[in-house]
């Protein structure tokens, strides 16, 4: 090769490398704490379900790519969900069932066909190992929950829940989905309104009132069992919107005092019953009655033995219950515990027997135990139909003007009461809970035929 050659390869390397001093080359940023931990938390709720789901078929799908659990064929359970934030999966891997429902309430995930009734049923089919898979979750969480807090927690979502949680104290969202006479518990069905099951059946006619007929049969048997007359004093406590005092008091002739915590429920009572009339008829028993509100301690049961006659007196008791294979005194946080009834009790039907015979020193004894769990799921199904129909941002700017003006939070108010109907349907369909009604009378009265 010439020197002249050599000098121009020379040269041309020469501005090569002069011109690749120019070149802005990108190199990738190391990965955040926050990516890294995203990734380890996916990486682990999805090797735990591989090991959870075997009945029933779950996809999760994420960015295009999708995950599959379990296998699919004619008539399997099929549930989609789609991540829409990565924050999905610490929510997951730090509150299981609970971290689900605030991604769901929140929109980190989507649901195909927004079928929630399908994700509960799933969770309840594969239970046994999705608990199992639980307690390996909570010693992360005890572990790295403060880390969570410090480094994933987003000041914004904690806000919208704290602010949604406040939206559940108005009357006007509770007219739009309860009954007229807004009873806030389990109606009693009956063949005129087709059964438990009358609402997924094809029949004629106008059922509008369904509900209406159900919740006041609830009402009249609780009445019964309580064996009112005319002229009886009946202590209540819970009073709801009031539906049972007023029909105490003009169906019965009986005289009501009924007690509540709730500022804004006392008001609309005290409202419905002066325009009914029977204010004078609703003071300070012969009974005492307690729909859906019962508190299990000591003191309430004492309440309830010192304000009944010693004689001729009975009370009836109705509270969501747990089996007796899944009660204990301690009770860990779950979706209802956190975002419905707050720290709430969940007794079995033996427990809350118990507690009553130790409170009242044995002054009281079973009349009859009720399991009305089976007709719990179509009333949360009636509500579920009603919400939708009737809940907007409108019916809540009385009391609540920033409803109807931040979507994000309504949105979120409407995911979190659908997710309760259909938590709490899945929950007495398949009795993994249940719904009990007691009725108690004094220990030498004589028993009911």
């Amino acid at each position: 090769m010439s020197a002249g050659a050599v000098k121009s390869c020379s040269s041309a390397g020469a501005e090569i490398m002069a011109s690749s001093r120019n070149l802005s080359i990108p190199y990738p940023r190391p990965p955040t704490f926050q990516s890294m931990f995203t990734a380890f938390a996916r990486h682990s709720v999805l090797a735990s379900l591989e090991q959870a789901v075997e009945t029933g078929c779950l996809e999760i799908e994420e960015s295009g790519l999708v995950h599959r659990f379990g296998s699919y064929k004619d008539g399997t359970n099929y549930v989609r969900v789609t991540v829409v934030n990565d924050s999905f999966w610490p929510q997951m891997l730090f509150h299981e069932d609970l971290g689900f429902s605030e991604a769901y309430m929140i929109g980190n995930i989507e649901l195909d066909s927004d079928n929630l009734a399908n994700v509960m049923k799933l969770w309840l089919d594969n239970q046994s190992r999705m608990v199992s898979l639980t307690s390996v979750f909570k010693r992360f969480n005890l572990a790295l929950s403060g880390l969570y807090s410090a480094f994933l927690g987003q000041t914004l979502t904690q806000a919208r829940f704290n602010v949604v949680a406040s939206y559940d104290q108005s009357n006007e969202l509770f007219k739009a989905f309860l009954s007229k006479e807004m009873m806030y518990s389990c109606a009693l069905w009956s063949d005129k309104e087709g059964g438990v099951d009358g609402d997924l059946l094809s029949r004629s006619g106008d059922h509008n009132t369904d509900l209406e007929m159900a919740q006041l049969r609830k009402i009249h048997y609780v009445l019964r069992k309580a064996r009112v007359k005319r002229g009886h004093r009946i202590l209540e406590i819970g009073s709801g919107w009031g539906g049972l005092a007023i029909e105490a008091a003009r169906t019965f002739g009986c005289e009501v005092d009924t007690l509540t915590l709730s500022v804004e429920q006392k008001k609309l009572a005290e409202e419905r019953i002066r325009e009914a009339g029977l204010d004078h008829l609703v003071r300070k028993f012969d009974a005492f009655v307690s729909i859906e509100m019962v508190e299990y301690y000591p003191a309430y049961f004492k309440v309830m033995d010192k304000a009944l006659k010693s004689t001729n007196a009975a009370a009836v008791v109705t509270c969501t219950s747990r089996p007796e294979s899944r009660y204990s005194g301690y009770q860990s946080e779950d979706f209802a515990r956190k975002y419905i009834w707050p720290n709430a009790v969940i007794p079995s039907a033996t427990a809350l027997i118990n507690a009553v015979n130790a409170a009242t020193q044995g002054r009281f004894t079973v009349e009859g135990v009720e399991n009305h769990s089976a007709h719990y799921p179509r009333t949360l199904r009636e509500w579920d139909k009603r919400f939708v129909t009737n809940v907007t941002p409108k019916i809540l700017a009385k009391d609540f003007p920033s409803a109807a003006m931040d979507p994000a939070n309504f949105e979120m108010l409407c995911r979190k009461w659908r997710y309760l109907f259909a938590y709490a349907s899945a929950g007495m369909g398949s009795g993994y809970v249940t719904c009990h009604m007691f009725t108690f009378i004094r220990s030498d009265d004589k028993p009911c035929v």
